[in-house]
């Protein structure tokens, strides 16, 4: 009796030891989400626009850090569909990216279950189609991923979140604008601005009170500034960075960026003017929402809040003042700053200029002389499958050359924890919007002219932010670190999207010869198959 009692009691503290070992999964978060076409009118004009569930923009992803997200994705168009998911890292997961370079698309009356993880981010982030023009017609939204309760932020909770897209917009049908491109000519200017897909909206919140602005471009093409009439803009996050919370009067947002604000309500009673304006452009487009206090009793009056002029110096000052805030946590409880980055030694640079030349006699967008075009063998599973001739790593060469442009499906190949040096390069007299895909990275400089080894002298290595979208000033140079710790394909490519379509992209192969789980995951189970691709077996 005695030895039973006994081993009872051993076998009950060896529970209670073993207890905390125990680590519950992280959450699962399940969507169905229908892709259809409908008609709206954005900009007065009834034409047609896409849906996500009915919604236009689509449905917001509202989710925690580290949360698993299984999304069935039912494409009801007249045409291959695919989402891809604008900042979130697929951390060891490029099967899920959602751009023709790693998944095939979602045929008509199709469906695709994406299933990824919002791994070590917080932040602000969007999502939208990739494939042809769709983006175009809308099947866009707001990613929005919170902090783990027991990870503090480095501001007060704000009293409400409000998430902003803004964007140009197009009167015209999403297969007329890309069958323009395809003929050889470029796209018109923009008919029009929107805010959250209205040319006119309100938001409404409490006199003293805090408010979350999380502002999104997904616009085409078109750097915007944006600006609240008698109200001040503290930056507090950009991309998954928390930032230096400098105040602004407005904020330059390009192509593809997402930026956090708090805004206070401490204004007197009335309604004020949300403003979205165009930048770099001889004519300026302008939407405009209504900020309305609870207890407001007058409608907006008076001139719309000036933006900057055409100013590329104010912008790129504006720019250098976005900095890291190091002592502040982002998704995990250690300071930003306990990564010194700008300690680290570069394996190697890769420099990338943009141009715009005219291949066969049509225009085409080209990066070191290569317009990409895209094969009918996603060349994710070209390489898993070790299926030849769909792409070369030797497409592209990682430095500027004269010599005509040529269209080739360019691959620049680096190995698993490199650590880049990427210097954009714009010779062009418009501004540029470049994304990578997987990865954010750190925006160490940016300058007018010719990058050389010397401008390196003007880098910031302290505290420069992380994100996944840079702008390039007209006849100017940005240049990025990234630690390239996330094997797979993954696109680097014009966030502008005219360009995007006619080549001025490419992909990175971040490779490794050790295979394992801890580098990168398997290929799912239900990955859609193409191409040469067709007779294989995930």
């Amino acid at each position: 009796m005695r030895d039973t009692v006994l081993l009872q009691l051993i076998c009950g503290v060896l529970a209670i030891l073993s207890f905390p070992l125990v680590k519950a999964e992280d959450p699962y978060k399940y969507y169905t989400w229908t892709v259809t076409y409908g008609t709206l009118s954005p900009l007065g004009v009834p034409q047609q626009v896409i849906l996500i569930n009915g919604q236009f923009p689509g449905p917001r992803l509202d989710v925690v850090t580290n949360d698993n997200i299984i999304l069935n994705l039912i494409n009801k168009l007249d045409q291959p569909f695919l989402l891809t998911w604008n900042g979130i890292k697929q951390r060891k997961n490029s099967w899920q990216d959602g751009v023709l370079g790693t998944n095939c698309p979602i045929p008509p009356n199709s469906n695709y279950t994406y299933k990824f993880q919002t791994k070590d981010q917080v932040g602000s982030y969007t999502y939208f189609p990739s494939t042809q023009f769709h983006k175009a017609a809308g099947g866009f939204g707001g990613i929005n991923i919170y902090q783990r309760p027991r990870i503090p932020i480095p501001f007060p909770n704000p009293d409400g979140d409000f998430t902003l897209l803004i964007g140009d917009w197009y009167k015209v049908n999403h297969k007329a604008l890309q069958q323009t491109l395809d003929s050889g000519k470029s796209l018109p200017f923009p008919d029009g601005l929107l805010i959250s897909g209205q040319a006119h909206s309100t938001i409404t919140g409490d006199q003293g009170k805090t408010y979350r602005f999380r502002i999104s471009n997904v616009g085409l093409s078109t750097s915007l500034n944006f600006r609240i009439q008698g109200h001040t803009l503290k930056l507090i996050e950009v991309e998954g960075s928390h930032t230096i919370q400098n105040a602004y009067e407005s904020l330059d947002v390009h192509v593809g960026q997402s930026f956090s604000v708090l805004v206070t309500f401490n204004q007197p009673p009335k309604d004020y003017y949300i403003v979205a304006s165009t930048r770099f452009t001889k004519l300026v487009l302008t939407a405009t929402a209504v900020l309305h206090y609870t207890n407001s009793q007058k409608p907006v009056s008076g001139p719309l809040p000036v933006g900057p002029t055409y100013q590329i110096h104010w912008s790129m000052k504006q720019a250098r003042t976005q900095r890291w805030n190091l002592t502040a946590n982002a998704a995990r409880p250690n300071p930003q700053g306990s990564f010194h980055y700008g300690k680290i030694t570069l394996t190697k640079t890769i420099v990338l200029a943009n141009s715009a030349p005219l291949i066969n006699g049509k225009q085409r967008y080209a990066v070191n002389r290569v317009s990409y075009i895209n094969t009918d063998t996603p060349l994710k599973l070209a390489d898993y499958f070790n299926i030849p001739d769909v792409f070369s790593v030797d497409s592209i060469q990682s430095v500027p050359s004269s010599g005509p442009a040529y269209i080739a499906t360019s691959v620049i190949p680096a190995s698993l924890h490199d650590f880049l040096e990427v210097v954009f390069q714009n010779n062009e007299k418009t501004i540029q919007s470049w994304h990578l895909d997987g990865y954010d990275f750190w925006v160490v400089g940016y300058g007018f002219g010719q990058w050389t080894p010397a401008s390196r002298k003007s880098y910031n290595l302290v505290d420069s932010l992380t994100r996944h979208t840079a702008q390039v000033y007209p006849n100017s140079w940005t240049t990025i670190y990234v630690s390239l710790d996330n094997q797979g394909m993954w696109n680097m490519r014009s966030a502008i999207w005219e360009r995007q379509h006619l080549g001025q992209q490419l992909y990175l192969r971040v490779w490794t010869p050790v295979q394992s789980l801890r580098n990168e995951y398997h290929i799912p189970s239900n990955a859609l198959l193409c191409g040469k691709a067709l007779g294989h077996h995930p």
